[in-house]
């Protein structure tokens, strides 16, 4: 009786560990073929002009998106100075401070706007940036990206919090350190690792977006001289090249997808050095 329940314990497991082999490889697989193919397809536009360059007119070849790599870096860097903090100190409220109503609306209210179309976003800046101001901006398209992440970097660092254990907390009331002394020395560096992923996951969205920037950045085919102004985007080039008619625009398209890709790539490895342990 016992060894035949010791075979069927070990095929269960066996069956649930190739399960989960499975499961993992049809996950990878959708990445690794759209890294394949944006590679097979953009890699051949990649030159030292495309990164220095700014487009071409119509109807002539070469040229490159030397304006709007910047123009992204800069999108996405207004929108962390804008999202990274709200969404952080909200999360931090919701996992030490939002057992009671009031938190549970704010997350609520939190996992309504995670869902909320990212178009409606860039119509709500649109209309509290852009009309006001009589013209499009980068304010315009940091805010509607930093809207964007808030839910995201919210919604991550409560549940990162919520992971490290009561008896951290108990140990150090006990102390005497205060609360909030206890929430940003101890609490907040021992989740560190998942925050800063849930901080990559929403910089990643924020930098694929282009419906936002269409109502907000538009777009710039030169270099833009201050942040109040249209400024040019990956994305949104992206789009604009990717439906042309023109087969140099398209293989840049997808050389800028390409780019994209790499970007975040960097900034995720960059970001994980910097942050890592050191003991």
């Amino acid at each position: 009786m016992t060894t035949a329940l010791q075979t069927y314990r070990k095929s269960k497991n066996t069956i649930m560990y190739a399960l989960c082999i499975l499961s993992t490889i049809a996950a990878l697989v959708p990445l690794v073929l759209i890294f394949y193919h944006t590679v097979s397809l953009g890699a051949s536009a990649l030159n030292w002009d495309f990164f220095t360059k700014l487009p071409k007119p119509v109807g002539e070849t070469g040229g490159g998106l030397a304006n709007a790599i910047v123009g992204t870096l800069t999108l996405v860097g207004l929108g962390c100075v804008i999202g990274l903090p709200v969404g952080i100190t909200t999360g931090i409220f919701l996992a030490e401070f939002g057992g009671n109503m009031y938190g549970t609306v704010v997350r609520f209210l939190t996992d309504v706007l995670n869902g909320v179309p990212s178009i409606v976003t860039g119509v709500v800046a649109y209309t509290v940036i852009v009309l006001p101001m009589h013209h499009f901006s980068a304010y315009a398209g940091g805010f509607a990206l930093g809207i964007l992440m808030i839910p995201v970097v919210t919604r991550t660092t409560e549940e990162m919090l919520r992971t490290v254990p009561q008896s951290y907390r108990e140990a150090a009331l006990a102390l005497g350190i205060p609360q909030w002394k206890t929430t940003l020395r101890i609490i907040l560096p021992t989740a560190l690792g998942g925050i800063i992923t849930g901080i990559m996951l929403a910089v990643a969205r924020a930098a694929g977006e282009t419906a936002p920037l269409l109502f907000t950045a538009l777009n710039n085919r030169f270099w833009h001289n201050t942040l109040d102004q249209p400024i040019a985007s990956l994305t949104v080039f992206i789009y604009n090249y990717g439906v042309s008619p023109f087969e140099d625009w398209i293989a840049q398209a997808w050389a800028g997808a390409l780019v994209l890709i790499f970007l975040i790539l960097l900034l995720s490895v960059a970001v994980r050095v910097a942050t890592r342990p050191r003991y």
